[in-house]
């Protein structure tokens, strides 16, 4: 019989050109580099922002006003009021420092705490690239007074070394990640060429998908994060392809099968398994192209990319590698290669027990990630906050969370942008303290109160203070006061006032919060119907795509479960070194939905190929489960230790939502790898037996996919050298 299927002719033809395969790819990557370099990669200006919010930036944008960055100086001494003579000298030399270095503008009068323990002074630069100016003077000024404490944080401040510190800890986690894989790797196949191999595909995989960022950006322009999150998607699925197509054709190999047809057989069964996962995590990543927000669509352009680069270096050039290693991919052995590979007796000793009791096996499954989901029917979805950085670690970011200790609002103060005639003229300016006072009486507003007007007097910026912490429900109610009722009553009935919005960090976290909501449904509704009807036609059972839906879902919602009782509920504060804020990262359920739906399905995908291989060879389903599941233990363990790992280092990081992140994705890779692949997955379809494969009558129209490789004809490939035994003679 011929070669069927597209991994297998895909295969056959790299086996055949292998050296052309090779220098192709090459070649590609070092052309999407080249690219890369002309082209340039489009970043995101805008901020995106949705709403009243991003009403509210358009018309600071379109009125020319100019661009200014917020500072602020917190000076106190403990145990001393700000009536103190020497905390009175400081702020003189402060502010005399500050004009001094020609950058500030706008600098207030010391504001006293309601305490009376602290001051607090406020600036703001046209140009962030004057920073260093003013956090020389306020140094100076420290150093002169060295009983006091003097600390400057804001806008430019907060970005400069926030950004500095996250930068420094993702690119640690990056260096670390690389010796971490190989060194799991070179555990599982027990070689080093054999573990660098997989590692070196999945890095050129991702280099190449970066290239092509140039191209995406201009559709969907890159965010800070946007190439983290394309060398943790990348590194992941690309050493899973590889591990899947390696670990197989070396299998075969191990059984006696000669190598070309060993690596056909793998083509044809774990080749096919990885473009049809690679298809499915990109229909995955692809729901975030739905939200419509900058991020998100960002994340999912770049995933997407670097999954179909994965997909198609591991079905091009890892069988063309393959075949030119031939038996020297088992160089650098560092333990006997075992005759039996990927069925451990553990393994084995539990698929035992759940097969002769499925029932029980399946109810006590369903029950622990019942168990552990239950908690997510609580999950409090919350912004991201300073209060989300670990403790120490940003100065800048320990003196933010002071002031908004100190000065209720201050931290995370509101944007009210207002456009008008004139907005000097005198209903607007009498407007104007009228908001002050009906403001500061609400008692959830409060100052400092400031009020900026750009050149033309067409528009106003006033900024306020909100009770809470920025991002909780105390300053959300003071949003809605402030939007739905103090403003309209004030500015309204003014003449000459065109429109009112409000901005600010509270605001766009509630405007995206509520934009995200709206998305949802339909993220939802495409990532999981699309991948409904992968696996129905890939497997051709209305029932095994009714379950992997089911399973899946299993496994996200437990995910969700552990991170409320660890975050939400702060359960691991003194572990993961946090504070927990009473809620979970807004953005977080959805992106790691689609991550993990999409790389859930990557084990979900392997394993029942491998059933279904069985069932098409004349098994009873309950034996072709045990085989399957047993056949890819191995594969799927390795696999799944090193996703763990990857994702768990993100945990380290001085940032909630990052911790969030890699808690979130490797306890789900951890549960859907272990209780629900090994336990599950088996119980489940050895109750339902051949109802497993119950197709209607009106979709046996169907294609039907083959699984197995019984069929798959040798391919005449260029000889491999071979290691010749010690003794023999070659011939």
């Amino acid at each position: 019989m011929g070669i069927k299927g597209i991994a297998a002719r895909t295969a056959a033809w790299s086996a055949r050109h292998r050296v052309l395969a090779v220098l192709g790819w090459l070649v590609f990557v070092v052309a999407t580099v080249v690219l890369s370099g002309q082209l340039g990669v489009i970043e995101d200006e805008t901020g995106g922002g949705h709403g009243e919010s991003a009403r509210a930036e358009k018309l600071i944008d379109d009125a020319g006003f100019p661009e200014r960055s917020g500072e602020m100086v917190l000076v106190r001494a403990a145990g001393r009021s700000v009536d103190d003579p020497e905390i009175t000298a400081a702020l003189g030399e402060l502010a005399a420092a500050l004009d001094k270095t020609g950058v500030v503008l706008e600098r207030s009068e010391p504001i006293p705490s309601p305490d009376g323990t602290a001051a607090l002074v406020t600036f703001a630069m046209a140009d962030e690239d004057d920073l260093d100016k003013t956090l020389d003077a306020v140094a100076g000024v420290q150093k002169a007074h060295p009983t006091l404490s003097v600390r400057q944080t804001g806008d430019a401040s907060g970005d400069r070394f926030v950004g500095e510190e996250l930068d420094k800890s993702l690119n640690t986690l990056a260096l670390l990640s690389l010796p971490l894989t190989l060194g799991i790797l070179l555990i599982a196949f027990g070689a080093l060429v054999a573990a660098l191999l997989p590692v070196v595909l999945a890095v050129t995989a991702v280099i190449a998908a970066a290239g092509l960022l140039a191209v995406v950006s201009r559709a969907a322009p890159t965010v800070d994060a946007t190439m983290h999150v394309m060398l943790l998607i990348g590194l992941a699925v690309g050493v899973d392809y590889c591990l899947f197509y390696i670990r197989r054709e070396r299998e075969e190999r191990a059984r006696g099968v000669d190598p070309e047809r060993a690596l056909m057989i793998a083509a044809q069964t774990s080749g096919r398994s990885v473009w049809i996962s690679g298809l499915t995590v990109i229909v995955a990543m692809a729901g975030m192209l739905l939200t419509g927000d900058v991020t998100f669509m960002s994340f999912g352009a770049a995933t997407i990319l670097v999954v179909a680069t994965a997909v198609i270096g591991s079905l091009t050039v890892l069988p063309a590698m393959l075949s030119l290693l031939g038996d020297k991919i088992d160089l650098g052995r560092i333990r006997r290669r075992r005759k039996h590979t990927g069925d451990g007796r553990a393994w084995r000793a539990v698929l035992g027990v759940v097969t002769r009791h499925p029932l029980v096996s399946g109810v006590l499954a369903a029950a622990l990630l019942g168990a552990l989901a239950f908690p997510a029917l609580r999950l409090n979805p919350q912004s991201e906050s300073l209060n989300d950085f670990t403790a120490g670690v940003i100065p800048t970011v320990d003196t933010m969370q002071d002031i908004q200790r100190t000065y209720p609002g201050a931290g995370e103060p509101a944007e009210v942008v207002i456009k008008a005639d004139d907005v000097t003229a005198e209903p607007m300016t009498e407007a104007l303290e009228k908001f002050r006072e009906t403001a500061l009486a609400t008692g959830q507003l409060h100052e400092p109160i400031s009020v900026q007007v750009n050149p033309d007097h067409t528009l106003a910026i006033v900024t306020v203070g909100l009770s809470g912490s920025g991002t909780d429900e105390t300053s959300e109610k003071a949003l809605l006061l402030l939007r739905d009722d103090v403003l309209p009553k004030i500015f309204d009935p003014v003449a000459g006032v065109k429109d009112v919005a409000v901005a600010g960090n509270t605001a766009g976290s509630y405007d995206f919060n509520q934009a995200l909501e709206k998305s949802l449904p339909l993220v939802f509704a495409f990532v999981l119907g699309l991948t409904f009807l992968l696996v129905l036609l890939s497997f051709r059972s209305i029932v095994v795509a009714f379950t992997t839906i089911v399973l899946n879902l299993l496994s996200v919602a437990a995910a969700y479960g552990v991170l409320v009782l660890v975050f939400q509920d702060g359960h691991g504060e003194d572990l993961l070194k946090f504070t927990s804020s009473g809620g979970i990262t807004d953005w977080l359920p959805l992106l790691l939905f689609v991550i993990l739906f999409g790389l859930s399905m990557d084990y979900h995908v392997f394993v029942l190929s491998r059933i279904r291989e069985g069932y098409d060879r004349g098994l009873r389903t309950r034996s072709a489960v045990a085989e399957g599941i047993a056949g890819t233990a191995g594969t799927i363990t390795s696999a799944a230790v090193v996703m763990v790992i990857v994702f768990g280092l993100f945990a380290t990081m001085p940032l909630a939502s990052m911790k969030q992140v890699g808690v979130g994705l490797s306890v789900a890779v951890l549960l859907d790898a272990t209780i629900v692949r090994a336990v599950l997955l088996p119980a489940v379809m050895s109750l339902l037996g051949e109802a497993n494969w119950y197709l209607p009558r009106w979709l046996r129209w169907l294609p039907k996919i083959e699984h197995g490789a019984s069929g798959t004809a040798p391919v005449q490939v260029p000889p491999v050298e071979r290691p010749v035994p010690v003794g023999a003679t070659a011939s």
